[in-house]
């Protein structure tokens, strides 16, 4: 008797160590799932999930994520190639508007040095307004394109905030200035550093500005903080909280501002976050306010 319940105790321990250890490979099988599933969504690669182990349940968990993984890798795919042709389209459309375009301004450059009554007079610089209002849209629509496809953003360089703040607003002096908006500036004492790529810092600012030169209702506080948190805020009484939300969507523009394409907060937000930055956009009480962070290393 004793001898039988030694070798049923001998046989459970057995058990026992075996369910652990299946325990164990099921545990690790689910852990190299987990990494090789995050691998995957991270890095664009045609290598599918593989298990060592050799559970039932578990290859076929594994075969299941290896369907989603290839369904998923062409859609990417499809968007991908969907998001090249319309770029190149916008590419292509603006660089082929550029030509007639110069040629409209061209005779209207023409036509101003001519004798014209009062009402051709009117209606040449109502076709004037249009044609440069058009001739901007366009430009904004190449720059976004080229923007998107460019990757000279990734080269890093040590630039101070205040100065590039600074050298911002000197450039929009003249625009904010005939907008009647006299910009109140605030820069900490010390000097606030952060490596990023000063041409799309330059280009980030210069939006957020125009953004504030045609919808600022009058008012501009530029406040940069030692975190390197950047605000502007501007008085926009015909905002809400839910449209300032949608200020960064593309080709979404302020109805009361009455021009524009809605694509430089979009272009802003796409460069920000290219240099491990974020922007946002509050609105509370009439005020709307930009904030761009540039956490330290």
């Amino acid at each position: 008797m004793v001898c039988v319940l030694g070798v049923l105790c001998i046989l459970l321990g057995l058990a026992v160590l075996l369910l652990v250890w299946k325990i164990v490979l099921l545990r690790r099988s689910a852990e190299e799932l987990r990494q090789g599933m995050r691998e995957r969504l991270e890095t664009d690669t045609n290598t599918l999930l593989s298990i060592p182990s050799r559970d039932g349940a578990m290859c076929r968990l594994a075969a299941a994520l290896n369907v989603q993984l290839r369904q998923l890798r062409q859609e990417r795919q499809q968007y991908q190639s969907g998001d090249r042709e319309l770029k190149d389209a916008v590419t292509n459309i603006s660089h082929d508007l550029r030509t007639p375009l110069t040629a409209i301004c061209g005779y209207l450059d023409l036509l101003e040095g001519e004798e014209k009554s009062e009402t051709a007079e009117r209606y040449l610089s109502l076709i004037r307004g249009r044609t440069d209002h058009l001739r901007e849209m366009t430009e904004e629509f190449f720059r976004y394109s080229a923007v998107l496809s460019s990757g000279r953003e990734d080269v890093m360089e040590d630039v101070s905030l205040g100065r590039a703040v600074e050298e911002g607003l000197s450039a929009w002096y003249g625009a904010l200035s005939a907008r009647g908006i006299s910009p109140e500036i605030h820069l900490p004492g010390c000097p606030v550093i952060r490596r990023l790529n000063r041409e799309a810092l330059s280009r980030v600012l210069g939006n957020v500005l125009s953004n504030a030169a045609k919808y600022s209702s009058g008012g501009l506080l530029v406040t940069l903080e030692e975190d390197g948190t950047l605000t502007f805020s501007n008085a926009a009484p015909a905002l809400t909280p839910v449209l300032a939300e949608k200020l960064f969507d593309r080709y979404f523009t302020v109805e009361s501002g009455g021009q524009g394409t809605g694509l430089g907060l979009s272009i802003a937000r796409h460069l920000t976050e290219r240099m491990g930055g974020s922007v946002t956009a509050d609105w509370r009480e009439g005020v709307l306010t930009v904030c761009l962070q540039f956490p330290g290393e």
